[in-house]
């Protein structure tokens, strides 16, 4: 069937909308912090987590058991969050990430590694459906910063080894047997100590969408790896990705997102011989990779430009920025009014 799409009059429905982002210690143990968090949180994740039935998704067993299979290292850290939370059969489903309901986003990434190495990506995706939470944590023995998702996974995040990990929606409309690219994402931050062994683990752990990867370590090695459930793991050429893995094969998504326009620019601002890593991170913060959120329901959350080499996020807005940092990580909040238009669901096709 056709990609489903609603139309939505930018004009006439806009509306200001207050967007909190947290910048929050998790600590040294997956139940100090995370169990608050999922309370808040747990209303909407349950609701999008049976958007198709109760059964529609993997039980119980089978997600601790791909865990044990893939992640293993992730498996203690697993059982003591899903008792930390109440121990239901649903909870532990959720937190499994394993065959997840499926999502499509957008997103940009881009590698800048001439004079400084710094990993950049967008956030295109409606606001009301965003963490907007920064997680710093030491769970086992590696210091994590990272943006969450599904409460443990993260969407991008940097750990203390120099590995800068990010991700955009692959466009391509298939789902299979697989994780949560968020808990993939997690997994190589807390296991991974350079691009190499990163590049490793992607290869190996199944994910159940397609997605557009990047890693970058403080040594300047990068790379952007295309990843999905029905092909081989590739290395793609180029350190620049919007929403496509080669070429466009969901119509209906390129469409709504502008990844063309915008891997086009990507590509031009790292390609660009005068480019420097500031240079691109100017481009990510104008159009066409800026989206405007008072124009389309996939606008531009926030930019998050990573430093390997000094483990620091800078949370950026135009106008407007926040760093944090691995070393001396201080929690606090920043509210941004944000005009915007109602959020618009695409559903992957059959």
């Amino acid at each position: 069937m056709a990609a489903e799409t609603v139309a939505v009059d930018p004009v006439l429905q806009q509306h200001s909308v207050d967007l909190t982002f947290r910048a929050v210690d998790a600590g040294a143990s997956v139940s100090q912090r995370l169990p608050d968090l999922f309370e808040t949180a747990w209303p909407a994740y349950r609701a999008w987590f049976l958007r198709e039935g109760e059964h529609a998704r993997a039980c119980r067993e089978s997600g601790a058991r791909a865990l044990a299979i893939h992640m293993p290292e992730m498996v203690g850290h697993y059982e003591e969050l899903v008792h930390a939370v109440g121990g239901g059969d649903l909870q532990a489903r959720f937190l499994s990430q394993w065959c997840p309901p499926s999502v499509a986003t957008a997103c940009s990434l881009a590698v800048c590694n001439r004079d400084e190495t710094v990993l950049v990506r967008s956030y295109d995706y409606p606001s009301q459906w965003c963490d907007l939470t920064a997680l710093a944590s030491r769970w086992d023995t590696t210091a994590v910063l990272a943006m969450s998702d599904c409460l443990w996974g993260a969407v991008d995040g940097v750990n203390e080894h120099g590995l800068a990990v990010a991700i955009a929606f692959g466009g391509r409309p298939v789902v299979g047997e697989g994780f949560g690219i968020a808990l993939v994402v997690r997994y190589v931050l807390e296991c991974a100590r350079d691009a190499r062994e990163a590049l490793e683990i992607l290869d190996r752990v199944p994910v159940h969408m397609a997605y557009n990867v990047a890693v970058a370590d403080r040594t300047g090695a990068a790379a952007i790896v295309e990843v999905c459930p029905d092909r081989p793991t590739r290395v793609a050429p180029g350190l620049t990705a919007g929403n496509r893995q080669g070429w466009t094969q969901w119509p209906e998504h390129a469409a709504m997102c502008a990844t063309v326009e915008r891997e086009e620019a990507l590509a031009l601002a790292v390609s660009d011989p005068w480019s420097t890593a500031a240079t691109v991170v100017g481009q990510f913060l104008r159009a066409p990779i800026q989206r405007d959120p008072a124009g389309t329901a996939w606008g531009t959350v926030y930019t998050a430009a990573y430093s390997p080499g000094m483990g620091t996020l800078d949370l950026l807005w135009p106008g407007e920025s926040w760093r944090l940092s691995l070393h001396g990580f201080v929690e606090g909040a920043r509210t941004r009014r944000v005009l915007t238009v109602p959020a618009v669901a695409m559903t992957v096709p059959a």
